[in-house]
Parts: C-alpha cells; structure tokens; sequence
C-alpha cells in the first residue's frame, strides 16, 4: 500500500512541496513547442530522448508538418529519417502518424483536452495525456516520468513501481492546483540534484525530510 495517511506524512509533504517550489521557481516544460500538436509530437519523441536532442529535431520537423493530417499522410520512412536522431525511430513514427490519423478523423485535427480521449490515441500514455493536458491546456496533470517515479519513491510518497499506481499515490497526497507545476519542480530536482546514480544528499533543499537521505 501506498503511504496515503497520517498527519506527519500529511506535513512532510508540505513542506517538501513548499520547499522545492521554492528552489526551482521556474520550473517548467522544457520541451519546445507552440501547439497542442507540437507538444504531443515532442513528448512521443521525448521517450529515452533528452529533451535537448527533441529540441534540435522538431524546429525543422514542424516547419514540414503543420498539421495531424500532415503526420498521418506522411510516408513511413520518410518520417522515420526526420526523426532518426531522437531514437527509437520506428516506433516513434508509427505512434505520430496513427496519433495523428485518429486525431484527423475523430477530432477534426485538433488534439482531445480530455484524459480518456487521449489514452485511447495510438501510442499516447497517461504520461504524455497528463503532459499535453498540464501544458498546452492548463488542465493540471500529474506527470510521472523516470525522475518523478524516482523521486517519489525515494521521498516516500509511494511504495509502487507502476507509474499509473505512483500517479495516483502523488494525486491523493498533492493538491490538485499543483499537480502540473510540481511534476516539473520534480523533474528538475531529478536532473539537477536526486540523479538516478549518484544523488546530491548533502546540498538537496529537502534533504532533511527525506527518508532515504545519504542512503542511495
């Protein structure tokens, strides 16, 4: 079971929450974009992909599809070699073009605002629903990516490993206002202090009320 109760774990994550708001002020979605289409595109190239490589790819990739129809017309391979640098080409071009084929049919090329519609989209995850929903309609969503999984584990706010199951968790524990904002601050402090290998301890803004602290 998750850790859902209790008074204390109620304050810690305030303070947590309060605490590393405080230190990434300007966390945000560093992925680069100006649409929802833009952004579901960049987060299905963002899989085992920096969002710095995504970057470098998609000014040149959105300049020649403007468009859900553009995506779903495109030719495989062709598609496939403008996004080759991001990795996991194949796929990743697969799940923009069938994406985009159910978005042009069913919602006239313009990407759903809502969960359950967008999960239903060919290689669209809650992952990637709670992404574009958070940012390109301000709906909050609660990301859980490798950084937040980590971290969430890490502070305690879950015992799962499932990523809908720690969602849930974090849901449940962090006020819904907050849900979008906070799974950017954690990202950042995955990348910046709590990494995967080698976690910064000593200088972690929440160090103190962190249970694994100097244990990783």
């Amino acid at each position: 079971m998750a850790h859902r109760g209790g008074a204390e774990l109620k304050a810690r994550v305030r303070t947590v929450v309060l605490r590393l708001t405080k230190a990434y002020p300007r966390a945000h979605c560093t992925l680069d974009y100006r649409n929802p289409l833009e952004l579901m595109v960049a987060t299905i190239l963002s899989a085992q992909c920096t969002d710095e490589r995504v970057n470098k790819v998609t000014p040149a990739l959105f300049k020649k599809y403007r468009s859900a129809q553009d995506y779903a017309a495109a030719l495989p391979a062709e598609l496939e070699k403008d996004i080759r640098s991001t990795g996991f080409y194949r796929s990743k071009a697969k799940s923009i073009r069938l994406a985009c084929s159910d978005i042009a049919k069913k919602y006239a090329g313009r990407i759903p605002d809502q969960l359950g519609d967008l999960v239903e989209l060919h290689g669209i995850g809650r992952k990637t629903a709670n992404v574009i929903l958070g940012n390109a309609y301000g709906i909050p969503g609660m990301v859980v990516d490798t950084h937040v999984k980590r971290l969430a584990n890490r502070l305690g706010f879950t015992q799962h490993k499932d990523p809908v199951k720690i969602e849930f968790d974090l849901m449940q524990l962090i006020p819904k206002e907050r849900w979008t904002q906070f799974s950017h601050v954690l990202i950042q402090h995955g990348r910046r202090c709590c990494t995967a290998r080698r976690p910064d301890c000593p200088h972690c803004p929440v160090g103190k009320w962190c249970p694994s602290n100097g244990k990783v």
